[in-house]
């Protein structure tokens, strides 16, 4: 028997009784490909179920139930429904937590404070590795590649890529009787009115953060390199973006700013700048984002505070646009740590962070408020950079950095806190968590039940919270790079698929956790199994258990170890039911 049918009879033992597995017509593996030939697999399982056995799985059966009651009760008596902050930066990378990487060439207290009050999950993961996608598959607990959107990321203005109906953090919280806002950047799609340099700035913006679940909206609509830059709040612009403007050098970093002065036409702007201009509003500057922000999600929170004690919970998605381009710290923290303004950013970053804490002990919220941090992908390329620069590693002791399908692309800070509802806070998780996760998370921490329709990919980690010693075990999380590349992660086998000119890569993380040493040779039948795993998820629509769902679209070429024919018949397999 192979190591790949050993694994599976292995399984097939463990939750079914059976022990033993025959594989019939083997398929085989090419050299470094893991793409099988389209031929039947049969697999058959033979049942020898023991009287031992099952007298000791009825005992444990028994310990099981008890202590779920136990732990029922526990997460009811812990604290009445939290509320629920949700910030989520932009690019920051695994090493750019000071508790993270003692190493880092400046602190970020507030993200160390997070983590010693709560818990930092070591292994968890972006859904993608750059903006629109990650947002996607946050909000709707839903991998983004099941969606029209393939590779890459949207314009500030296109159709919402959550379509309409499909639940996110905003409308199942809303569903539970939460008040629900959003302040920061969306990079979903927005639908404004009229066409460049044509607006009716009196109409109101549609398909937005006010139509996916949320109350209230304050923020921009992509990041600052995509343009339509104003503050918004509610379906309008505060002051329309009328003038315009195109990147302008940083003297503090390698990229570029969004400031005034602004030009009168895309034509002036050329002129000026050598590019046509965005359109931006006359009192937008990017270094305002972060405070502007904070200042917002501050307010409101402080309008929700008498409600919220009286049991009317909030919550609060906050995305940041640090430290994302264009690196642009205050003022005020020029010169703090000893990376350059990228550091400064970062701690200014923190910084706000601090705000939020601040106000939730000043304002007595601070008991049952559960706050999520993480990053929407690794960071930007000027990582290399400042190794050579400061000795700094954005990414930790992990490969790459955005848009790559290594770690260092998708591996980011994750943090929860909340000091009324874990228990035994300061400590940290090593297992497999996805961002997709938050949709079944906060599911089971507010009683309610998800459609087959959401959160399909989706586990609730809710246990982690409750239990020190929780043996939560993620099902295997997929990884997609920006270009489209997949990759899939089951305990600590990563398989990376081949792609275009790119072979496929095995690595064992736990002992090569930096992705130096390709097993893919080595363990054919490991990279056989993630392969067919890796098949499974993308054919029958989700991850968890539950209905088969449709993806958005039929096959795409990203899928280079199916044929399209063998996508077809799996996925017409599904939607008859077998």
């Amino acid at each position: 028997m192979s190591q790949a049918a050993g694994f599976i009879a292995s399984q097939a033992a463990e939750n079914t009784g059976s022990t033993l597995l025959e594989h019939h017509n083997g398929c085989y593996v090419s050299k470094n490909s893991f793409l099988p030939p389209d031929c039947p697999t049969v697999w058959k399982v033979q049942s020898t179920v023991s009287t031992e056995t099952i007298m000791f799985r009825t005992l444990t059966l028994q310990i099981l139930t008890t202590f779920l009651v136990s732990l029922c009760g526990q997460l009811c008596l812990a604290a009445e429904r939290p509320n629920i902050i949700v910030i989520y930066t932009d690019d920051q990378g695994f090493g750019d937590a000071s508790c993270l990487n003692p190493d880092a060439k400046f602190q970020t207290p507030n993200l160390d404070r997070l983590a010693a009050e709560g818990i930092r999950f070591t292994n968890a993961h972006c859904s993608d590795t750059v903006c629109t996608p990650s947002r996607y598959g946050l909000l709707t607990g839903r991998y983004s590649w099941r969606t029209t959107m393939k590779t890459g990321v949207m314009n500030a203005e296109g159709k919402c890529l959550i379509e309409d109906g499909r639940m996110t953090l905003a409308s199942l919280l809303r569903d539970q009787g939460y008040e629900t806002a959003m302040v920061g950047k969306w990079h979903l799609g927005m639908d404004f009115p009229g066409d460049a340099g044509n607006r009716d700035w009196t109409q109101p913006v549609r398909d937005m953060p006010l139509d996916k679940g949320f109350d209230y909206f304050y923020g921009i609509p992509a990041s600052l390199n995509y343009g339509v830059l104003a503050w918004f709040e509610g379906r309008h612009a505060k002051v329309p973006p009328t003038v315009f403007t195109a990147k302008k050098p940083n003297k503090r970093h390698v990229d570029y700013r969004i400031m005034p002065p602004y030009q009168n036409s895309p034509a002036e702007t050329k002129k000026v700048l050598g590019k046509p201009g965005m359109e931006v509003a006359p009192d937008f500057i990017d270094n305002q984002c972060l405070t502007r922000f904070t200042n917002k999600a501050i307010e409101w929170m402080s309008g929700k505070t008498a409600a919220a004690k009286e049991g009317k919970p909030f919550f609060v998605y906050l995305p940041f646009t640090s430290p994302h381009y264009p690196v642009c710290p205050l003022p005020e923290f020029h010169g703090k740590g000893d990376c350059g303004g990228y550091g400064e950013f970062v701690i200014e970053t923190d910084y706000h962070v601090g705000r939020i804490l601040d106000f939730l002990s000043k304002s007595g919220l601070d008991e049952n408020t559960m706050i999520v941090f993480s990053s929407d992908n690794g960071p930007e390329k000027s990582w290399e950079q400042r190794i050579d620069d400061f000795g700094h590693h954005s990414s930790g002791p992990y490969r790459g950095g955005k848009r790559d399908i290594y770690e260092g692309g998708h591996r980011v800070p994750f943090f929860v806190r909340w000091p009324g509802g874990i228990f035994s806070p300061g400590r940290g998780f090593s297992g497999l968590v996805g961002q997709t996760d938050l949709l079944a998370t906060f599911a089971k921490i507010t009683g309610a039940t998800l459609p087959d329709n959401a959160g399909e990919d989706s586990q609730s980690f809710a246990t982690v919270l409750k239990n020190p010693v929780s043996n939560f075990s993620r099902r295997p999380i997929i990884s997609h790079g920006a270009n489209g590349q997949f990759a899939i992660t089951a305990g600590s086998m990563k398989l990376i698929m081949p792609h275009r000119k790119a072979q496929g890569e095995l690595y064992d993380l736990s002992a090569d956790p930096a992705e130096t040493k390709n097993l893919a040779n080595e363990m054919p039948d490991v990279g056989f199994r993630l392969m067919q795993q890796l098949t499974d998820i993308v054919c029958n629509g989700r991850t968890t258990p539950g209905v088969k769902q449709p993806n958005d679209t039929g096959y795409w070429n990203d899928l280079t170890w199916l044929s399209e024919a063998r996508y077809n018949n799996l996925t017409t397999r599904r939607d008859s039911g077998k």
